[in-house]
């Protein structure tokens, strides 16, 4: 297939059409992805998401960005894009000249694969006039993201509506919400028809109040309805949560984006799918998050689920199940577990919101036979008051309940839900890690932090264990990674036979050199392409 496309334009002359690549953040990294595609008069952004590994050089759990200074601190340490693509209510008055100088590309909406804040993170920072694309599912967990954060020291879940920003100080160089005004929200177009969402997503829990700010209503599309300068073709695929999107974008030339996928989760077949269509594409633009990691086994969703039950089948007192927050599939694994085994499956009653997010986009009503945890606290929010306990009130488990019959439930927590425990009291117990392994310092810490906990309680920990030298060891066959391997992976690339690869949220580029020389485009960050 030819990469230069030859187009005879109206005045009879022939020209050269390209395309232009981008990629802002995520290059080396896994996370942060920010890729633009530009092509004639059309731009899109694909993914728009926190680079973590560059937010952990200054920032920890203690110390973030201060929101009174708008985006200010995010432009200073080069976490986001030097652009002039961000909303103007965040940007305070000693950097507005600044950020005016640098490009404006075209950006006609962001694509958006799928709601993890290393994919979705920064979204909200962008212009207000820039709709985002993503599934229903998608969409529907970013709102509740925004609708359960509790205040958050970042504008991360700030989407898809947000809190407009005005000048506290004369001078404009402090920024704080506006408390007048209502909240504003950006377009939404949808990757397939489901008008019913908007209801949802134009609804904020406690706005039933004359008094209570609302969520202006932005106008609710599919992608078949809106004229982005491209042909755009999602398909779901596969991933560690609901929702993940694959997209291909056909202008005059055709480009493949994978977002984050894998193969080895019960939706497998939707990705297989992308993939037969993906076939040719004259660019690939891919994840590579475990070409670099020596691995002898690709572990299944389904073998996590046989080898779980095999331990809740002999544990006695209470189980704790610690696996990824909005992973629905290993939740709904662990339902199934607990029906096996005669136990109730207890989760937060911020999982609760989520899954009854989730039943307004497909119907399905995941929270059938499950509890919800019953906090000691002083109030509880409006999401929870409102939503959560005005429809599933007859579902909560009080701390005591589940201390008088530990035998009987399965608890949905981890490391930052250790403090509750001291409520329930475990007398002994199991504890199964079902999520991924330390890969920074500071994890390592909070792990040995939990193992002081998990001792305390006198639990039987499988899924890691902590050894003499204070190093924590992970077990295989507990937790399946949300990422295709490396092996199937390099199967992925020849079975779609691109005529370029670019690599993105990886830190082993050179992999896809050493096996595609020729195809392969090494981009740094900020670096562009064009074909």
């Amino acid at each position: 297939m030819g990469t230069r496309v030859i187009k005879y334009n109206y005045e009879g002359c022939w020209g050269v059409s390209a395309m232009k690549i981008t990629v802002f953040d995520g290059a080396d990294t896994i996370g942060g992805t920010k890729i633009h595609v530009e092509e004639g008069e059309n731009g899109l952004f694909l993914d728009f998401g926190m680079n973590f590994a560059k937010y952990s050089q200054y920032y920890e759990e203690f110390i973030s960005e201060r929101t009174a200074r708008g985006i200010y601190d995010l432009w200073r340490l080069g976490m986001i894009p030097k652009l002039n693509i961000y909303r103007k209510d965040l940007i305070p008055e000693d950097l507005f000249r600044e950020v005016g100088r640098f490009p404006r590309p075209k950006v006609d909406a962001i694509l958006i694969s799928h709601a993890h804040l290393d994919h979705v993170g920064n979204v909200a920072l962008l212009d207000k006039n820039i709709p985002i694309v993503g599934s229903p599912t998608t969409i529907s967990i970013i709102k509740a993201l925004n609708d359960t954060a509790a205040g958050g020291s970042h504008f991360g879940m700030e989407s898809p509506y947000y809190k407009v920003r005005v000048r506290k100080d004369e001078e404009g160089y402090v920024l704080e919400a506006d408390r007048k005004s209502h909240y504003f929200s950006r377009d939404v177009i949808l990757t397939e028809d489901l008008q019913d969402l908007s209801d949802f997503l134009f609804y904020r829990p406690g706005q039933e109040s004359p008094r209570a700010k609302k969520i202006l209503p932005g106008d609710v599309k599919t992608v078949n309805e809106e004229d982005l300068g491209f042909e755009i073709k999602p398909f779901n695929v596969d991933h560690s949560i609901y929702g993940a999107t694959a997209y291909i974008i056909e202008g005059e030339i055709s480009l493949a984006y994978t977002g984050d996928f894998r193969l080895h989760g019960k939706n497998g077949d939707k990705t297989r799918k992308f993939i037969k269509e993906a076939k040719n594409v004259s660019i690939l633009i891919t994840e590579g998050t475990r070409v670099g990691r020596e691995e002898h086994e690709n572990v299944s969703e389904e073998e996590v689920y046989k080898n779980a039950l095999k331990i809740a089948e002999e544990a006695k007192g209470l189980v704790v199940a610690d696996f990824s927050a909005r992973n629905f599939e290993r939740l709904e694994n662990f339902k199934e577990i607990a029906e096996k085994t005669g136990r109730e499956l207890v989760i937060t009653a911020k999982d609760a919101y989520f899954l009854h997010a989730l039943k307004l986009v497909d119907g399905v009503d995941r929270l059938a036979g499950l509890r919800i945890y019953g906090n000691f606290k002083a109030t509880r929010q409006k999401w929870e008051e409102i939503v959560v306990w005005g429809n599933y009130a007859e579902q909560y488990a009080s701390p005591f309940e589940i201390r008088k019959g530990q035998e009987n439930y399965i608890l949905c927590f981890s490391f930052y839900d250790m403090p509750h425990l001291l409520d329930v009291m475990p007398n002994g117990g199991v504890y199964i890690y079902s999520s991924s392994e330390a890969f920074t310092e500071e994890q390592t810490f909070s792990f040995l932090r939990l193992w002081n906990w998990l001792q305390y309680f006198g639990f039987e920990v499988h899924g890691f264990r902590v050894d003499a030298e204070g190093k924590p060891i992970f077990e295989r066959g507990l937790h399946a990674s949300g990422h295709v391997s490396r092996e199937e992976l390099e199967k992925v690339i020849d079975e779609i036979d691109p005529d370029y690869i670019i690599p993105v949220h990886t830190e082993s580029r050179e992999w896809f050199k050493e096996n595609w020389e020729e195809k392969t485009v090494i981009l740094k960050n900020g670096g562009s392409w064009e074909v």
